[in-house]
């Protein structure tokens, strides 16, 4: 609330007229003052958010009707960046310096499985089936549902935190295992202060989420469908799962060469 009355603030400023009244000339005008401070696009977008969000408040809230000033195309375009994953060498050493059960767990799950953070933190005993191995992920992103599936390491790793797990009624798999929170769920934070301090340890560049990645880039390297990354993954639609193609190095350079032997026969 802060944040948006600040920004409603700094716009306001440069205004002859109430705010109510603005045209869209003068949020032009805004924009080019803000990145003439040196402001980022994200940063600038905010701006413009609290702009469009109290317009929409003064509507249908206060009954004025006024004009939203800002229009769609405004925004500043955004870079995407893409995934980022780890190489086999990387994922050696992390886990090399893992001696934790429930620490290897929990990562084992983001590498092999593809599970969020959130999803690794809100996950309980009665989702993981050890017989066929799978996990049933309930309430993902988009509140979806999805079935991911155990490799070996990962299997053994889960099972050997189970076996060491304290005894306590908590539904929640991983739980905290020191100080005054003892036998708690473990919280989102919690996981990722963890991953940051094998990060610091081990000097290799990971987060939670980029385990993530270096699952769906390690089953595209190993030409699995990416209908079938993007089911594993949860993405709501396949766009999301086609980014991981353009860091696929190995994949594109096996699809080229395949491709272009046909090519080679057919004009030959």
């Amino acid at each position: 609330m802060k944040n948006y009355s600040n920004n409603l603030k700094n716009f306001s400023k440069l205004l002859k007229v109430p705010i109510e009244r603005a045209t869209k000339a003068e949020v032009l005008k805004y924009i080019d003052f803000l990145l003439s401070r040196g402001l980022k696009p994200t940063t600038v977008n905010s701006y413009l958010n609290s702009l469009s969000g109290f317009c929409h408040y003064l509507r249908h809230e206060e009954g004025i009707n006024t004009p939203n000033p800002v229009k769609a195309g405004y925004a500043l375009r955004l870079p995407s960046p893409l995934p980022r994953f780890l190489l086999n060498e990387d994922i050696a050493i992390l886990f090399d310096e893992i001696k934790n059960c429930r620490d290897e767990a929990m990562f084992r799950l983001m590498l092999r499985c593809g599970l969020r953070v959130e999803e690794v933190a809100h996950l309980t005993l009665g989702a993981i089936d050890l017989q066929r191995r799978r996990i049933t992920v309930k309430c993902g992103k988009w509140c979806r549902d999805r079935i991911v599936f155990m490799s070996d390491d990962a299997f053994n790793a889960l099972s050997a935190y189970l076996d060491s797990r304290s005894r306590t009624r908590v539904k929640r798999v991983f739980l905290v295992e020191k100080g005054t929170f003892k036998d708690k769920p473990l919280s989102v934070r919690g996981i990722q202060k963890r991953i940051e301090y094998y990060a610091k340890k081990t000097g290799v560049q990971v987060s939670c989420h980029r385990l993530r990645h270096t699952m769906a880039t390690q089953l595209l390297n190993a030409d699995a469908e990416a209908v079938t990354i993007q089911d594993l993954l949860g993405h709501n639609c396949l766009a999301s799962t086609q980014r991981y193609c353009k860091v696929s190095n190995p994949k594109v350079r096996r699809d080229y060469f395949k491709a272009m032997e046909l090519v080679l026969q057919q004009t030959s």
